[in-house]
């Protein structure tokens, strides 16, 4: 494939640590599994993809607008804060860390923003003129696919490249009205509530109709079916919300330029690097 890889790193991470079959103990008693687990997963990620350039980017502790809209945004994800530090995947990314920037790869965590922010600005200004490649479980960057952005879900052999193609056969819809359907309908990972009597069929239905969120309440008063008009007169106000917040638009203050994510491939086994940065 090639081109510009950037990875997700929180995301990666989590799904790591929580993926793992155990606790992986290193040296001096450490837990590693979730370093261990990401460190592997990258390895065969950059086989795969064949990056020119590439960027890891992390979420990091920082006021959150979205939750200035809605105090609901993620207000379901477990309050780590109470957990013990060895039992939380933050407890790891120091080591994360180490070994990327043994490895020259960047990584940077966000100050101001989300990292979804700071992966669709870079799909928006580099989307046009090379490859990008998204590695991420999360749907929210389907609305970013292009011709030349995909996502790449990554699940070691089972992994699926997700392009466009993929979202019109999945959903019958095109990429860029991703966000609209998921305002429509909710996403119960990040705890946004959708309109009520309006699924994923419905809302695809209404988006090749009407082509946009806007669009659809907009005419309202050409929806056929009267309890999806009424769900839409009842709830335009939160549709339009979550709109603001399941859309990337992007940041336009990114961490690096292209010529600081040249990749510059590096031999070593996962082992090699872990005993590296003395893990092993």
């Amino acid at each position: 494939m090639g081109g510009l890889l950037i990875v997700d790193g929180s995301n990666l991470l989590f799904q790591m640590f929580y993926g793992m079959p155990a606790r992986i103990i290193g040296k001096n008693g450490k837990p590693i599994q979730g370093t261990l687990g990401f460190i592997g997963a990258l390895g065969k990620i950059l086989k795969m993809v064949k990056p020119t350039h590439i960027a890891v980017l992390f979420d990091g502790e920082c006021h959150n607008e979205r939750k200035d809209l809605d105090p609901n945004y993620k207000a379901n994800r477990p309050d780590y804060s109470e957990m013990p530090e060895e039992d939380t995947p933050f407890c790891q990314m120091p080591d994360i860390f180490r070994a990327l920037a043994l490895l020259k790869i960047p990584y940077g965590e966000t100050s101001c923003c989300e990292a979804d922010d700071w992966i669709a600005g870079y799909c928006k200004k580099y989307g046009d003129a090379m490859q990008v490649t998204v590695v991420s479980q999360d749907s929210d960057f389907f609305q970013l696919i292009s011709d030349r952005v995909r996502i790449l879900r990554y699940r070691g052999q089972n992994s699926v490249l997700c392009d466009r193609k993929y979202i019109q056969e999945k959903f019958g819809i095109e990429p860029e009205q991703y966000g609209d359907l998921k305002s429509l309908v909710g996403d119960t990972a990040d705890n946004i509530r959708g309109a009520d009597k309006i699924g994923p069929k419905t809302a695809a239905e209404l988006l090749r109709q009407f082509g946009s969120l806007e669009g659809i309440l907009s005419h309202i008063g050409d929806v056929k079916k009267p309890s999806v008009q009424a769900s839409l007169i009842k709830n335009a106000e939160r549709l339009r919300r979550n709109q603001s917040l399941i859309v990337l638009s992007g940041s336009d203050d990114l961490p690096f330029s292209l010529e600081d994510m040249a990749y510059r491939p590096d031999s070593r086994s996962t082992t090699q690097i872990l005993q590296a940065i003395d893990l092993r």
